[in-house]
């Protein structure tokens, strides 16, 4: 017999997120949480299997996923360079192809979202 919700902790590791992560969602209403008597954060079943399949149609979790704002442009021959201010007062800048940026109509001031695909990151001073 299937669940009807799961503890925050059971759902963050069946949607392969981190707890805190699903905190933040419930936060910002990508995520629609109960509570139960003693005020903890339960996850009905119908909210994981949604997210689930929000990730199966994108290929990818979401936390490879910046959406932000393209802020520059810059072709050079057969590359561009692409800058997003993402939501984080961060930035990401994407070298890519000329043609990627034409097929996607890329312009400055236009909503995007850079997906990273990584195994690891290292930054090193």
């Amino acid at each position: 017999m299937a669940r009807e919700s799961y503890s925050a902790s059971e759902a963050a590791q069946r949607l392969g997120i981190s707890l805190d992560t699903l905190r933040r969602w419930d936060k910002d209403g990508r995520l629609k949480t109960d509570r139960d008597s003693r005020n903890r954060r339960i996850v009905p079943a119908s909210e994981i299997e949604r997210l689930r399949a929000e990730v199966r149609t994108h290929g990818l979790t979401t936390r490879n996923r910046f959406v932000g704002t393209v802020t520059a442009v810059k072709v050079d021959g057969l590359m561009a360079q692409v800058e997003i201010v993402v939501t984080e007062p961060a930035h990401v800048v994407a070298i890519v192809t000329r043609d990627a940026v034409e097929e996607l109509g890329l312009e400055p001031g236009m909503s995007a979202t850079a997906l990273v695909k990584s195994t690891s990151v290292m930054i090193e001073q």
